[in-house]
Formats: structure tokens, C-alpha cells, sequence
């Protein structure tokens, strides 16, 4: 029970007494006059004291008058009291929710690569996020999540929020790669290897952007670029006050995938006549790399290269169907895996191939070997070689045939040769021929870039869109026309060097290149995703099954005792995005609640005095 008593002033012999009480939920105002000594004064309507009534007894009858008041608008609202204690409760109950991309969204990330080559640690080595998430124009990164969009992103910011120690990088990629301004692909290109190059213990993701992660992006910048221009009270007002999300990954630590394999496909088509005829070998990697594992589809770098070895496949399988057109050589195509990885799948193919068995084509009389690499744009084409070839060679035959096609055929390319000794003392070797050259293989690369250190060869950014379709045409028609007046000593025969060799019907099929490269680029290519029983290798063995014979696989994986390479697992994860108030927040809503209760009690403890101070005020303006 709550109960109220007032009083009248002195010389009253019973003063008005009041009650309030509580039954069953709802007050109750009770009021109880007793008889006055002093005798009543007369009261107009409205309940104004008129002149000559006793001072004290207005006073008790103005409070019995609010009491009956606050009674009847307590009993008119069919409200219990309760109503009033908890109503800024009941008003954060009713009050509409957030809808659920709002509260909480949802999202996939990728994350760096991690990986040990040659017992060097490289990408970073962390993989749980739970922090606040802020943008790199925040003062303060550390144990924060840093969010950075492409089209804003820099190598340095990215050292800057390493250096704060910030708790995760998450870069948000645009949906449409293609459409990104080709100057912001060249500067992430550069900076990939970079990333890569140092070892870091921040997690760090990519996540393609919609729209709840855009509005993410924009209100943390906005709060960020708040905190950093106003003063210290606005900035308390607005921390208090702004909305905060907290990034939190649903994945564990990683850890080292044990026994992973690494797998290469190979196929062949025999030549025509005794048994010691030269071979000549086709090698190009499927696997792609980038920054991120599950990003990387390797569209120039290198399907550019398996679409022309498929299509290479297809055209001679076509000649060898024939005994008219049936040369003497074998060709010997391989498809390798791992190389991005140093080239793994290549290494352990030639030590199985030259050191564990007594037959194989890599023993007895190997021409050359032509590794294609990068081949799916520009106007260039250079043949990269750790040692010029010598004239009289079949190598340099092919050179000449090359320069010469170039030249008559296709005027519009730009062709040279690029000689580059082998640097051993270097962790990871140029192009995938120097693994033939080191064991002594005549072996060359074909590309169209003149550097092996062009970020295009490793990048996210290598999508689908970067391939021209019309140019991998025309390259693998120059590589066909080539490689097919060497077969056939097409010069010394007499063939005119500008008429080309492939002709309806066997003309080379940009439809069929095409639907190749859609393909491989339908799918992260990345060595650490291509699992042996996965549909990606046995699309590939069947493909090349189609053209050639004896198709088979070849597996290695890393040795236990010395690992060549290691990979690490949690490369695609989920994360959620919680909207969250600070814990001020909560303090300031504490405060709010405290004084709303406080002058809810203050206003029923001394309705009486409001209750006239009510009165007098609506009194004034009526006489005004």
C-alpha cells in the first residue's frame, strides 16, 4: 500500500485525509473528510475558494478535490499502476523490431591463403574473428575488424591497420569484377604478391559485397569519420547513441590438411614408325592462384593455357587418326597440378618419369618441350628459354617456325624470344620449363607476358572477363600452325610460310575454346580445392580420354618428414554481422529509466500541488 496524507494547516481539528491503495493491480484514491471546526468557505464553481472561507480547509478540500481527480482519470484509464512503473518497457516491447537483414546479416568470406612451401610460412596464420568492426578511417584499429572496399583499397592502409594491430581485415569485393576501373585491378594486382610475400597473424577475408554488407560498410564509416572530426562530448554522445556490429566467424582454427594429393593428368598420341622416335611434350598447369584460395579462378593464368593444350589435343588426335597424316613423333601431353606451388606436380611427374622407371617417352629422345603459359590476351607472344637453342635443333626449328608464322600470318603480333638464366638459389623458379631444363630437357615457355613477376599471373583479379576470346583463338592458331610445320618439315618441303595449314573442317573452333575456358572458369582452380576424386579432374581425364591414349592420373603429396608443401584448411567460412549498442549505451538507458521513474513518483507523491498549480495556470490564461 502506498498511502499519502495531507494535512491542512494549523487550528484544524481534523485534518483531510487521503489514501492511495493498491487492490488487485489498480490504485485507488480514498478520501475522508471529517468535520472542521472552522467553519467551511463558500466555493464557486471549479472549485475556487471564494473570499471569507477559512484558508486550512481550502487547502484540505483542493487536496481531497486532486485526490478525486487523480482517482478518476486512474479509473477512467483502466490502467494498473503497474502500467506506469513499467511502461518504458512495455514501449520497447511494442515498439516495431528491426527487420532481420538489419539485426543480423549473414555473409560468406574467403580467406587468405595459408600455406608452407619449402618450410616457409607465407599468408596469414589466423582464422577466428569476434571483434567490433571498424573502417580504416577510424583513429583506432586495434582488436578492431577493419572493413575496406577495392575501389578505396591501398597497400598502405592495409600496413597501417597491420601495424595497429588491428584485430581482422575484411575487403569487400564488388559483385561485378568486370566492371571494376582497370587501374584499381593493376594496383591489386601489384600488391597481391605483396600481401602474400610476409607472413602475418591477422585474419584477413574477402566478401563479395551486397547490399546489408554496403550498408554495413557506409554506417561504420560513417561512425568512424564521426569520431575522428568532433569533439570530445560529441563524440561521447554519438558512441552512446551510434550502431555497432560485431563481425564474428562461425569456423575454428586452422590446422595442416595431412596427406593432401596433388594430382596431374597425362595422355599421349604415337607416332608413325620404329620405336626411338623423338617426342615432343606439351605442359600446361590447370591450378589457379590468388590472395584467396576460393577466389582464384585462373581464367589467362592459366586455363588461357589448358584451353589450348585441350584444343592442341583435339586437332593432332584428328592428324594421327590417319595414316596419310600420321607423323613420326609422340606427342606426350600433361596436364600438371601444383603449379603455382613451384610447379610440384612437375617435379615429382619427371622424377617418377626419369629416375623410378625404365620406360618412359622423357627417356629416350625428347625434341623439345613447349609449356604454355598466359596466352589469352595482348598483341604479344614471347617464348621464354633458360638457353638460347642451337641452330640444327628441333627446338630452334620451332623457334623459326614461330617468328615466321607470326610474321606472315598474323602480322599483328609481336613476337621474341626472352632468355633468362636459372636462378637456383631463388624458393620458387620462373616458368614451369626451367623444371625440364634442370634435368636437361630442351624446354621452352610460351606467353604473352615478358615477365614472370607480372602480377597477372597470380591473381583474384584473373577472372573470366580478362580473356579475349577472339585473341586465344588466334594464338592457338599460331601455336597449331607452328608446332605443325615442324611435325611435318613443312618449310623444307616447300610450303609457302603464308599459307596456313588449319582449314575447314579442321579449323580451330573459338566456339569450342569457349566453352572450355567457361568451364574452367566456373570454378576456383586454387591446388588446395582440386580434390583427386572431384569433378574438376575426372572432367579433365575424360576430356583428354576423348583424343588420346593411355590417359591416366598422377598423385603425389608431401613427404612427412621433410614437407615440400603444406596446406591449411578454413578457407571459406560464414560470418555474421551483429548490430550491437556500445556499453555506455546501456548506462545512458539505465539513467533514462531511473529518472522517468523518479518523476513518476515525485508527480503521484505531490499530485495536490500539481493538481493546483494545474489549475492556476489554466485560470490565467482564461482571464487573459
Amino acid at each position: 500500500m502506498l498511502a499519502l496524507r495531507r494535512g491542512g494547516g494549523a487550528g484544524i481539528a481534523d485534518a483531510a485525509k487521503s489514501s492511495i491503495t493498491v487492490h488487485h493491480g489498480v490504485l485507488h484514491w480514498e478520501v475522508t473528510e471529517r468535520a472542521y471546526h472552522s467553519q467551511e468557505a463558500p466555493r464557486a464553481p471549479g472549485g475556487l475558494q471564494l473570499p471569507g472561507g477559512s484558508a486550512a480547509g481550502g487547502a484540505a478540500r483542493g487536496g481531497a478535490q486532486a485526490g478525486e481527480v487523480l482517482e478518476n482519470m486512474l479509473k477512467a484509464s483502466c490502467l494498473p499502476l503497474g502500467f506506469i512503473v513499467f511502461l518504458p518497457a512495455v514501449l520497447l516491447l511494442v515498439a516495431p523490431p528491426l527487420p532481420a537483414a538489419d539485426a543480423a546479416h549473414e555473409f560468406t568470406v574467403y580467406r587468405m591463403q595459408q600455406y608452407d612451401l619449402q618450410g616457409q610460412p607465407y599468408g596469414t596464420r589466423n582464422a577466428v574473428l569476434n571483434t567490433e568492426a571498424r573502417t580504416i578511417d577510424a583513429d583506432v584499429l586495434s582488436r578492431r575488424c577493419v572493413l575496406m572496399r577495392l575501389l578505396d583499397f591501398s597497400y598502405e592502409q592495409y600496413q597501417k591497420a597491420l601495424r595497429q594491430s588491428a584485430g581482422a581485415v575484411v575487403i569487400i569485393l564488388p559483385r561485378a569484377m568486370a566492371a571494376v576501373p582497370q587501374d584499381v585491378i593493376r594496383q591489386f594486382m601489384e600488391t597481391e604478391p605483396e600481401m602474400l610475400a610476409m607472413e602475418t597473424v591477422v585474419p584477413v577475408y574477402f566478401a563479395v559485397e551486397d547490399e546489408a554488407l554496403l550498408s554495413i560498410y557506409e554506417q561504420t564509416q560513417a561512425a568512424s569519420a564521426a569520431q575522428g572530426s568532433a569533439s570530445a562530448a560529441e563524440v561521447l554522445l554519438h558512441t552512446a547513441t551510434a550502431n555497432g556490429f560485431q563481425m564474428v566467424t562461425s569456423g575454428v582454427q586452422s590446422k595442416a590438411v595431412s596427406d593432401w594429393l596433388i594430382t596431374s593428368v597425362e595422355g599421349r598420341l604415337t607416332g608413325l614408325g620404329g620405336e626411338d622416335l623423338p617426342t615432343i611434350v606439351i605442359v600446361a598447369h590447370y591450378d589457379a592462384f590468388g590472395v584467396a584460395p576460393w577466389l582464384s579462378h585462373g581464367a589467362d593464368s592459366n586455363g588461357s593455357g589448358i584451353s589450348v593444350l585441350l584444343e592442341l589435343a583435339r586437332l593432332f588426335s584428328r592428324l594421327y587418326t590417319y595414316k596419310r597424316t600420321h607423323a613420326a613423333y609422340n606427342l606426350l601431353f600433361f596436364a600438371s597440378g601444383g603449379g603455382k606451388f613451384n610447379y610440384q606436380g612437375t617435379k615429382r611427374w619427371l622424377e617418377d618419369n626419369l629416375d623410378h622407371t625404365d620406360s618412359s617417352l622423357l627417356q629416350d629422345n625428347v625434341a623439345f618441350v613447349l609449356c604454355l603459359d598466359t596466352v589469352g590476351r595482348g598483341n604479344s607472344l614471347h617464348l621464354h628459354v633458360s638457353k638460347p637453342p642451337r641452330e640444327g635443333t628441333l627446338q630452334h626449328a620451332f623457334l623459326r617456325e614461330l617468328e615466321v608464322v607470326a610474321a606472315h600470318q598474323f602480322p599483328e603480333v609481336r613476337f621474341s624470344m626472352v632468355h633468362k638464366k636459372i636462378n637456383l638459389a631463388e624458393d620458387i623458379l620462373a616458368w614451369e620449363h626451367e623444371r625440364f631444363a634442370i634435368r636437361r630437357l630442351p624446354a621452352f615457355t610460351l606467353s604473352h607476358l615478358e615477365s614472370h613477376r607480372d602480377g597477372q599471373r597470380s591473381s583474384i583479379m584473373d577472372v573470366r572477363s580478362r580473356v579475349d576470346s577472339k585473341t586465344l583463338t588466334r594464338n592457338t592458331r599460331l601455336i597449331a600452325e607452328a608446332l605443325t610445320r615442324v611435325i611435318y618439315n613443312l618449310t623444307e618441303k616447300g610450303t609457302p610460310p603464308d599459307m596456313p595449314v588449319f582449314t575447314e573442317p579442321q579449323q580451330i573452333q573459338q566456339e569450342q575454346l569457349d566453352s572450355v575456358m567457361d568451364w574452367l572458369t566456373n570454378q576456383p582452380r586454387a591446388a588446395q580445392l582440386v580434390d583427386k576424386d572431384g569433378t574438376f579432374l575426372s572432367t579433365l581425364e575424360h576430356y583428354l580420354s576423348r583424343y588420346l591414349k593411355e590417359v591416366k592420373q598422377h598423385h603425389i603429396k608431401a613427404d612427412k618428414r621433410d614437407p615440400e608443401f603444406v596446406f591449411y584448411d578454413q578457407l571459406k567460412q560464414v560470418m555474421n554481422a551483429y548490430r550491437v549498442k556500445p556499453a555506455i549505451f546501456d548506462l545512458l538507458l539505465a539513467v533514462c529509466i531511473g529518472a522517468y521513474l523518479g518523476m513518476a513518483y515525485t508527480a503521484v507523491q505531490h499530485f495536490d500541488l500539481l493538481y493546483k498549480t494545474v489549475q492556476r495556470l489554466l485560470v490565467k490564461a482564461k482571464t487573459q
